[in-house]
């Protein structure tokens, strides 16, 4: 299975860089024993170098022979500790791999357990294709939002940063209909392919998209000539990280505070004002279905305002009326706080 597979890379490098470090500490250890035991033998018996290095060789590996047999008495002193501090060492350092050796077995198998299982109990998430920084800011909004996501990416640096933030990581080439499956696609919400190459988002959008016709997708576009390959592979919208940087600077230069203001009511992310817009569906159950707004009472009942009406049939009515009416199917595109939405939302969905 591919995604156990990646993930079962990159735990296994997690666990052979702690592995390491863990080696090297006793090894330092140890080290630092024989350095000890040549250096006491030196006191004590005024040995050559290499003998002494010799002799504490022989007492840490316990067979205790030649020169060890011509200790004087502090020698002999000096031997006992040395004898005691060797096994003391040796023991724990064999002690210490051993426990880093089995936890990364252990933890390998219910890591993998672990991410199979909550990936493929995942209903109605987002699939992030590339985690660069967009990718990345785009599943930091998403989960600000409090939806789930999955992040498919084939380079390991990546994957480590969404698995260190708890995101479930597919590591593995998007384009293939095996990664899109373990990141399980047919029950996916929607999908954004970021990676970095209009050719990688082409051949991303068209595998995503035969196996799964009815998905949103939202592709990036480097250049101006690949948004309408991007749209006949499948694409339901196209962003140009470029196009919008552009708009958006250009709206600091000549009107910074609106710009301020749509920043901060569309980010999740931003802490300074809890003011979002969000899009709200109403469902044939919910009590607003068939009513007006005035009929509602929306700013009054629960302190949001409704900026628009997104009909069933895609037409998008801007600043609808209190005498237009609420439809099933009907989006409510609405701006306030963040618990009047959540509760705008309940409303919407029939609780």
């Amino acid at each position: 299975m591919i995604v156990l597979a990646g993930i079962s890379t990159l735990r296994k490098y997690n666990a052979a860089v702690r592995l390491a470090r863990k080696a090297a500490w006793v090894a330092g250890t140890i080290a630092a024993l024989l350095v000890v035991g040549t250096v006491g033998f030196r006191l004590t018996e005024h040995w050559s170098w290499f003998e002494c290095l010799y002799a504490t060789l022989m007492t840490v590996s316990t067979i205790g022979a030649e020169p060890e047999n011509r200790l004087s008495h502090h020698g002999q002193i000096f031997n006992i500790a040395l004898i005691f501090l060797g096994l003391g060492v040796i023991g724990f350092g064999i002690g210490t791999l051993t426990q880093a050796v089995i936890q990364s077995e252990l933890g390998q198998y219910f890591g993998r357990r672990r991410m199979e299982r909550e990936i493929s109990s995942l209903r109605d998430h987002f699939i992030i294709c590339g985690a660069g920084r967009v990718g990345r800011r785009t599943a930091r909004e998403v989960q600000a939002r409090g939806s789930p996501v999955v992040i498919v990416d084939r380079d390991t640096t990546r994957a480590q940063w969404a698995e260190e933030r708890k995101i479930p990581v597919v590591l593995g080439d998007a384009t293939s209909e095996a990664v899109l499956r373990q990141a399980g696609i047919e029950r996916a919400r929607g999908l954004a392919s970021a990676v970095t190459t209009d050719a990688q988002n082409v051949y991303i959008v068209l595998t995503a998209r035969s196996l799964a016709p009815d998905l949103f997708i939202v592709a990036r576009a480097s250049e101006e000539d690949a948004e309408s390959k991007l749209v006949k592979a499948g694409a339901n919208l196209v962003v140009s990280p470029y196009y919008f940087a552009g708009q958006r600077i250009a709206r600091l230069l000549t009107r910074p505070h609106v710009q301020r203001f749509i920043d901060l009511a569309l980010s999740s992310l931003s802490n300074e004002l809890d003011l979002q817009i969000e899009e709200v569906e109403v469902v044939a159950r919910s009590d607003l279905a068939g009513s007006t707004l005035a009929e509602a009472h929306l700013r009054n009942r629960l302190g949001v305002l409704v900026l628009a009406i997104r009909r069933k049939a895609g037409k998008i009515e801007f600043n609808p009326s209190g005498r237009d009416k609420i439809e099933p199917g009907d989006f409510l595109i609405a701006m306030g706080e963040t618990q009047p939405l959540k509760n705008l939302e309940t409303l919407a969905n029939g609780g």
